[in-house]
């Protein structure tokens, strides 16, 4: 339970890191709008990203793994089209957002311990 709002909350502020980083992102709203973020980033992480990865699978090994960077972009893109307060600008910004994002986890997971 605990590690699941742990995850919710990174995820949240990985992606307002992204909207800072990232020209053609943006957040606007408070800090409990923030954990819905995480929250719907999560639960598209957790449900469509297999869905999504599975059927890219071809892609991903013609391109070495360079595909995942457009998986990543793209449930970012569905997350903020179901999310009024997150804005992403094209195909570009949504590639360099998941990219931001996905480092971010992966530094955060880095200095967390199970």
């Amino acid at each position: 339970m605990l590690r699941a709002l742990l995850q919710i909350v990174l995820n949240g502020v990985a992606v307002l890191v992204a909207a800072y980083v990232v020209p053609g992102i943006s957040f606007t709203g408070s800090w409990g709008y923030l954990l819905l973020v995480g929250l719907v980033m999560g639960l598209v992480n957790l449900i469509v990203k297999p869905i999504v990865t599975f059927f890219s699978l071809p892609l991903i090994v013609l391109t070495l793994g360079l595909f995942y960077l457009v998986i990543n972009g793209l449930m970012l893109y569905i997350a903020a089209s179901l999310l009024q307060g997150l804005q992403v600008e094209g195909c570009g910004a949504a590639i360099l957002g998941g990219l931001v994002v996905a480092v971010f986890n992966w530094l955060m997971r880095a200095f967390t311990s199970d």
